[in-house]
């Protein structure tokens, strides 16, 4: 027989020869969330519906997953999906492909009709939420599934917020954005379009809300001076996109010029060559330094987006051309004019610099913290104002679906 193996405490010292109080040490175990949930700003349990959509149960792989996150087959579509730089499986071939089973298990829900499960009783609690796009619609979910009373208030036609009006279809298909907030709104959640809250306040005493959600996004655009800068000539690209969700498509004319480097940027110009026009972006440092995702410039670049780093745009006097200078990154990787310049035909310039909230709900709320055009709140999203919650855009942080 087999002598047992024996692990060594110190030196001519075995487990089999020991007694006494070492014997009640047992090592401590340490519950951790695996790297790709702790990635995920949405709290997903990913390991958790991993397992049921594996086992082929994808009815509850799907449930599972939504317990967090009630919209599936948009965010396998437009998340980013940094869990997979995070997944250990990458470091012994390739991570796994965990974006591509949410959008497969979203998608098989829309097919099969799944609906979630309305909540057996209602607490009588009433809430308002002012915005209807992913920070609005989560809320709306998590708070109707608790039975709260729960009206959603958007200023535009249509709910999405900036899943609608920021995204380009051919990203997030609005076949797909439609049956998923349908599905929210069958829990009782009410939707009021084309209605804008000007005063929260006023609004909460006026229907007897209990609490408030502010869910407003990043809906308006920054701008630059451009010397020359004629009015039509120049766009946002927040206007850009927001106009493509009409049935006519914007008149951008052959040669678009972007302007800027973010994922707004890369959009507006794959977007542009999808209606046929020869896009340009213009950006003021090199692609390693570039915002957007490299996926989306890779992406681009292989439909034939054209991209002229280190460039910045100085006049834009003639309506058919703008004067653009080289740029060169000093120590500290701050882009600094050169003096040589350029001139480029473009029948169209679109600003995608980055985009605000819109302040002038926030503004009229006393007590208030604001601090560089964002809402300070606690882990809770409670802000300093009773009642009064925030979330999405109007927050510090990312800005993105996920998040």
């Amino acid at each position: 027989m087999k002598k047992p193996f024996a692990i060594t405490l110190d030196v001519g010292t075995s487990l089999e020869n020991r007694t006494g109080s070492w014997r009640t040490l047992r090592p401590t175990y340490v519950h951790k969330l695996p790297p790709c949930n702790h990635q995920c700003p949405a709290g997903e349990d990913i390991q958790g519906w991993l397992f049921y959509a594996e086992s082929g149960n994808y009815e509850k792989a799907w449930r599972h997953l939504t317990k967090r996150n009630p919209l599936p087959s948009c965010m396998g579509r437009v998340c980013y999906h940094t869990c997979e730089g995070a997944c250990n499986r990458g470091k012994l071939d390739a991570s796994v492909g965990i974006n591509s089973v949410e959008r497969f298990l979203g998608d098989n829900a829309l097919e099969n009709g799944y609906k979630f499960v309305k909540p057996e009783q209602k607490t009588g609690k009433k809430v308002l939420i002012v915005g209807s796009g992913p920070a609005g619609l989560s809320a709306a979910y998590q708070l109707a599934l608790k039975g709260h009373e729960v009206t959603i208030k958007e200023g535009s036609p249509e709910a999405g917020g900036m899943m609608r009006y920021g995204i380009p279809k051919y990203r997030l298909p609005r076949r797909v954005l439609d049956q998923e907030i349908a599905r929210i709104l069958d829990l009782g959640v009410k939707l009021e379009l084309n209605t804008t809250v000007k005063d929260v306040e006023e609004e909460k005493k006026a229907h007897g809300y209990d609490a408030v959600f502010l869910a407003v996004g990043a809906g308006m655009a920054k701008n630059a001076y451009i010397p020359g800068g004629d009015a039509k000539h120049m766009l946002d690209a927040v206007s850009v996109l927001r106009s493509m969700e009409g049935e006519e498509e914007p008149l951008l004319g052959r040669k678009v010029v972007v302007y800027g480097g973010g994922n707004t940027a890369i959009d507006v110009a794959r977007s542009a060559k999808r209606m046929g026009a020869e896009p340009l972006i213009i950006y003021r440092r090199t692609r390693e330094k570039m915002p957007a995702h490299d996926f989306e410039v890779e992406e681009a670049l292989q439909e034939g987006v054209s991209v002229k780093w280190l460039s910045t745009i100085t006049e834009a006097e003639n309506p058919k051309e703008i004067r653009i200078e080289k740029m060169e990154l000093d120590e500290n990787g701050n882009p600094q004019p050169t003096g040589e310049f350029e001139t480029v035909e473009a029948d169209t310039v679109v600003l995608a610099l980055g985009q605000n909230v819109d302040q002038s709900l926030i503004d009229k709320i006393p007590g208030l913290d604001i601090e560089k055009g964002v809402v300070k709140v606690d882990r809770f999203m409670r802000t300093g104002v009773p009642g009064i919650y925030a979330g999405g855009d109007m927050v510090p942080g990312d800005r993105n679906v996920t998040v």
